[in-house]
């Protein structure tokens, strides 16, 4: 099932866990004391570049009644709504700009245009999933306790609609994230006491509210006679919006070569193994400076979890000396077209609705869930990456030609 020996899974002993950890410890400190002006000056481009986009949407709309500037609208905020989302918020609150102490950009005091509460965010996310990446039973982010993405989890008959449960998960994501952390299904069991629960919801609500006001009350009643235009533009831009984010992230997590691990697997983690756990629980996807941009750089979700307090614009060039940390420790760096890392994200949670015993690979070595014992009876490799390259090579021998 899932990973309970990283090293062992990794084909890397103690010692180049820890020579691993080091190099990445020593990546990051070169980073952090290069920070400067020319990070800021990003920073400060990209809040310029997202407020004008609202602006010329917000008045676009004021003449909706036109086609023309109902597209440019809904478009414009289309674009406002996923850079606020992916390259700010996402970003700011992970504190990656707190090195400025500026209070405008610092993650103590950003509250995101979405209806999640950053507090819950931050805990959901930052602490959680960043802490237990993949950990099954403690990073609720596998499958967001609405999919089935591993083998781990038990068929039940509810998964039978989970094709149609991503569909929904997609369109609402931002209130998806939002309920992710209030933990509603334990209140109602009463894993979760309501002293916790009640100040939670309070503050849930509280946001949702302002959001829903503000989009779908405010802004189209300040459009006046293009009331109805206003409104749809808003809704059009936060499913546009949804869908991105939603996209983004399962990318980034779900396709193959995203591993899970088990509780055990924590025991006598080490700085080095942390390391080594973000980095074969996550997954990139290929793109341009612009897509990059746009997916607050989560198109490098290895880097991003290596370091997440990092500033998103410095993971390409990261990026670079991960892969060559990679090619040298012997390790798959996971990556693939935007459509392939999805499509194999899809097929994962389409095939998994399915009970076990239509389901052909093992539960040890499947695309979608691996553990140490997929190389049992097989001779020790120099790392994981060749490794895998000799698997997947006895399998294509063993697949009679004429089924190829």
């Amino acid at each position: 099932m899932a990973i309970t020996d990283i090293r062992e899974y990794a084909h890397l002993s103690d010692a180049d866990v820890e020579a691993l950890g080091n190099e990445l410890d020593s990546l990051r400190r070169e980073i952090e004391s290069d920070l400067g002006a020319r990070d800021v000056a990003y920073l400060r481009r990209t809040i310029r570049a997202q407020r004008t986009l609202e602006i010329v949407g917000r008045v676009a709309l004021l003449g909706s009644n036109k086609r023309s500037l109902w597209w440019l609208g809904a478009g414009s905020l289309s674009l406002a709504k996923i850079i606020e989302n992916m390259e700010l918020g996402h970003n700011v609150l992970h504190g990656q700009w707190d090195w400025m102490n500026d209070p405008e950009v610092h993650s103590t005091t950003w509250e995101w245009d979405m209806v999640c509460a950053a507090p819950h965010w931050k805990h959901s996310h930052n602490f959680i999933h960043h802490k237990y990446t993949n950990v099954l039973g403690m990073d609720h982010d596998v499958g967001y306790n609405t999919l089935r993405v591993t083998r781990d989890e038990p068929w039940r008959p509810r998964w039978l609609i989970q094709p149609l449960a991503n569909v929904l998960l997609a369109a609402t994501f931002e209130w998806g994230i939002a309920l992710h952390d209030l933990e509603l299904r334990d209140v109602l069991q009463g894993n979760k006491s309501k002293e916790v629960a009640v100040p939670q919801i309070k503050t849930f609500l509280r946001k949702a509210g302002r959001q829903v006001g503000k989009d779908y009350l405010l802004f189209p009643a300040l459009s006046g006679p293009n009331f109805k235009h206003t409104l749809t533009a808003n809704l059009t831009a936060n499913l546009v919006r949804n869908l991105w984010a939603y996209l983004v992230i399962f990318c980034g997590h779900f396709p193959d070569g995203a591993e899970k691990f088990t509780v055990e697997s924590l025991e006598g983690e080490t700085s080095g193994a942390w390391y080594l756990r973000q980095m074969l629980g996550t997954a990139n996807f290929r793109t341009g400076p612009a897509m990059a941009f746009l997916s607050g750089n989560l198109s490098y979700q290895i880097e991003h979890h290596l370091y997440p307090d990092l500033p998103s614009n410095r993971m390409a060039e990261i990026s670079v000396r991960v892969r060559e940390l990679c090619e040298k420790y012997d390790l798959p760096y996971t990556t693939g077209s935007l459509l392939g890392q999805y499509l194999q994200t899809l097929r994962t949670i389409n095939k998994l609705a399915l009970p076990d015993q239509f389901l052909r690979d093992t539960a040890d070595d499947a695309p979608e869930t691996a553990s140490e014992h997929r190389f049992d009876g097989r001779p020790p490799k120099r790392g994981l990456k060749t490794a895998l390259r000799d698997l997947a090579r006895s399998r294509h021998r063993r697949i009679p030609r004429s089924w190829r």
